[in-house]
């Protein structure tokens, strides 16, 4: 860890990760998204993985869910979107997947939230606009934001992006990010790389760096 200004700047991951100002983000684990990974299996084991591992530690843990507008409220880019996505001519077919008493908009059983941990809805890609996740971050001095969830290329990317513009340290647990599109999702992880913002480990090393971190503080 460098010293300057009367800033502690880490250097590496275990830097990065002191518990007390961790937290992590479980990005859209619901039904309606899930069951279009082609490796669902894959990923929900391990995500399962790292969010029982942050739970171990303590680390805070907040989960995102995508949210449908009935069409009458969605505007603009909301509508374009949906017509984009579902591959349809008209608003008239557009069908919205995450209605709040839909099937699909639940997050799957295998990560159902504890009473200590928060799920935060939103209509947008990145999980930091329109939700409170910021304010509630801020608020317990969170410093670094581990991720995991699907989908890469849609969502988790702006999410990193965003988070690096309001001064979070991203962490990206690349084997525990699905990808709809996988072609799509390495580019997405090649294009973060390369902008140098984020951190990037896998279900084993981020394990292990917690655990330790753990073991270090019950000494």
């Amino acid at each position: 860890m460098e010293k300057a200004f009367g800033l502690e700047i880490p250097e590496n991951l275990e830097d990065a990760c002191e518990l007390d100002r961790t937290a992590l983000l479980v990005y859209d684990m619901q039904i309606g998204i899930f069951t279009q990974l082609s490796n669902g299996a894959t990923i929900k084991t391990k995500v399962v993985e790292v969010l029982q591992a942050a739970r171990e530690v303590g680390l805070r843990i907040f989960f995102m869910r995508h949210m449908s507008l009935p069409k009458e409220l969605s505007g603009v880019f909301q509508l374009k979107t949906a017509k984009a996505w579902q591959r349809v001519s008209s608003v008239e077919d557009v069908n919205p997947w995450f209605l709040p008493d839909a099937p699909g908009f639940q997050l799957i059983p295998e990560v159902t939230p504890l009473p200590s941990e928060a799920i935060f809805d939103k209509i947008t890609m990145s999980a930091f606009e329109g939700t409170p996740l910021n304010i509630a971050l801020r608020d317990c001095a969170i410093q670094t934001v581990i991720i995991v969830g699907v989908a890469t290329e849609i969502g988790i990317e702006p999410t990193i992006r965003h988070a690096a513009d309001l001064g979070y340290i991203p962490v990206m647990v690349t084997d525990a990010c699905g990808a709809g599109n996988e072609e799509a999702g390495q580019r997405a992880v090649a294009s973060l790389k390369f902008m140098g913002d984020a951190f990037f480990t896998n279900v084993e090393e981020i394990c292990l760096i917690l655990r330790k971190k753990a073991g270090s503080q019950s000494l």
